[in-house]
């Protein structure tokens, strides 16, 4: 069981930056796909972006597409979520999760959080106007 947490998040102006990290316990294995998602105020969870650690393909929310960069680094132990040109409705509270490579592909689509796991504690942005 790999424990995750999540860091980074914190207040910016739209158009402003942020990059949050996950760190795990372990490595994660190649077998894995990693995912970012967040739940906006009264709103329930989606998926913002997701990886196949194996082969490094990518996903992303159609909200998120050009401004948010997902990835892994070197030692396959930390995931990076690199948000440019932030919104106000990117305002959320963000989560990392894992799941098998198979889920990768849908971890944008509604429900698709039932199917990942080992939820990190999550870290909060909010982005003013």
């Amino acid at each position: 069981l790999v424990q995750l947490v999540e860091s980074g998040g914190g207040s910016v102006q739209a158009g402003g930056s942020l990059r949050l990290s996950c760190v795990a316990s372990r490595y994660i294995d190649s077998g894995n796909c990693m995912a970012w998602f967040r739940q906006p105020p009264g709103k329930e969870r989606e998926g913002v972006a997701s990886i196949a650690i194996g082969g490094g393909t990518t996903y992303y929310a159609d909200s998120v597409k050009g401004r948010f960069t997902i990835s892994p680094d070197k030692t396959k132990k930390t995931l990076y979520l690199q948000m440019n040109s932030l919104k106000p409705e990117d305002t959320a509270m963000y989560y990392c999760a894992d799941a098998p490579q198979i889920f990768c592909s849908i971890a944008t689509s509604q429900g698709a959080e039932r199917v990942f796991g080992n939820w990190g504690q999550g870290t909060q942005v909010t982005v003013s106007s």
